[in-house]
């Protein structure tokens, strides 16, 4: 069986949440939804768990950062320079911030960086893997 991860994350408005990750290409699993929480699948191998305040407390005490904190960035590959472009612009129409760090252009690699409604950071990305450079 391959390994998976799924990414929990805390969220103030679980119904806004989920069209966010919804018009960035995430599918809802209903048969893992329901009760506070919304299982948002992006591949087969990786899921977002998105869990309302409430039902995020009922895992641990530790506090829900604020929106202006990053406690940990989440960076997704992309097929193309145009699909960073996309993503970032569907999470500015979502919402979401655009470009909270500066855009991240080597040639061989780009990036673009926003937040979701609750300040989680995401990084997506292209990279031409045949145009790295040696290490």
């Amino acid at each position: 069986m391959s390994r998976t991860i799924t990414i929990s994350l805390p969220v103030a408005d679980l119904e806004a949440s989920q069209a966010f990750y919804s018009a960035l290409g995430f599918v809802n699993d209903p048969q893992c939804s329901g009760d506070g929480g919304a299982l948002m699948r992006c591949s087969e191998t990786i899921s977002v768990m998105l869990l309302s305040h409430e039902k995020w407390r009922t895992f641990t005490t530790r506090p829900i950062p604020p929106k202006t904190s990053s406690e940990v960035g989440l960076n997704i590959s992309c097929e193309s320079r145009e699909e960073v472009d996309a993503m970032n612009k569907v999470a500015l129409e979502g919402g979401g911030i655009a470009d909270i760090n500066p855009v991240q252009d080597l040639g061989f690699m780009y990036g673009r960086d926003f937040a979701d409604l609750d300040g989680h950071i995401w990084g997506a990305f292209w990279m031409d893997t045949s145009a790295t450079p040696p290490a």
